[in-house]
Order: structure tokens, then C-alpha cells, then sequence
């Protein structure tokens, strides 16, 4: 874990979930994430800010604090895209750290192959593998 963790990407992501430090251990095993950094947890088992590289960008998370003015809300109106040259391996990666499946992998009419899944914070992620249409 780096002390100053580089950024990488130009737009990053930075995601509010309940449970912060089990989402980057979940990601780690879901989707091959990278802990570039973490803070420690308060004793409320709370982290105000986590690291990670997932496929090649920075992906950043906190849990939620109330009595900043940051409530809990559950994610909607957005997803994360992982481009993969391997789908049908990683969502099933995805599935067996604890995703659900909301659509397999299949073959769609822009040539790719592509599916969807929600992690237990309720976080829907896609998959998608660039002209792996047969």
C-alpha cells in the first residue's frame, strides 16, 4: 500500500458505500483491485477514504458519516464499466466473491460481449469485451 497513492485516470470515481473497507476487500477479490491506500477505520468501523486501482484506474470509496452532513443513500442512477479481454472469466470471478448476476455475459448487436452485475453494496457494475462477437 502506497503512502501517496498516484492517481490515475482522468475522471475518478468516488464512491460512498456503508462498509468502505469490506467493498475494497470485495473488489480486490471481485474484480483484481489493487489497495493503493486506506485509512484506518474510526471506531465506529467507519474509513473516510480508500484507494484503489481496478483495470487500470483509481477507483476511490468512504463509508457514509451522518454528522458531516454526508447521509446514507443507495447508489442509483450510475454504473461502473470494466473493459475486459476475458469476460466470461472475470464476471464469473465477480460472481464467486459475492456479486449478483443481473445479466450473463452475452454476445450483443455492437459486436461486443457484455453483462452486468451488483456487488452486496448495491453498486451494479458492467463487463464488457471489445469484438468478441463471433
Amino acid at each position: 500500500m502506497a503512502e501517496n497513492a498516484i492517481v490515475k485516470g482522468g475522471v475518478v470515481a468516488y464512491l460512498s458505500v456503508d462498509g468502505a473497507v469490506k467493498a475494497a476487500e470485495l473488489y480486490q477479490k471481485a474484480f483484481g483491485a489493487e489497495l493503493a491506500q486506506i485509512y484506518p477505520p474510526d471506531d465506529k468501523g467507519r474509513t473516510m477514504h480508500a484507494h484503489l486501482y481496478i483495470n487500470g484506474s483509481s477507483v476511490m470509496l468512504s463509508d457514509f458519516f451522518p454528522e458531516h452532513g454526508h447521509s446514507m443513500v443507495q447508489p442509483a442512477g450510475f454504473s461502473f464499466m470494466i473493459m475486459t479481454p476475458q469476460i466470461d472469466a472475470d464476471y464469473q470471478r465477480a460472481v464467486d466473491a459475492g456479486c449478483t448476476p443481473i445479466m450473463p455475459p452475452a454476445d450483443m448487436f455492437w459486436g461486443d460481449r457484455y453483462g452486468q452485475l451488483k456487488d452486496p453494496f448495491g453498486v451494479t457494475w458492467a463487463m464488457n469485451q471489445p469484438g468478441a462477437k463471433s
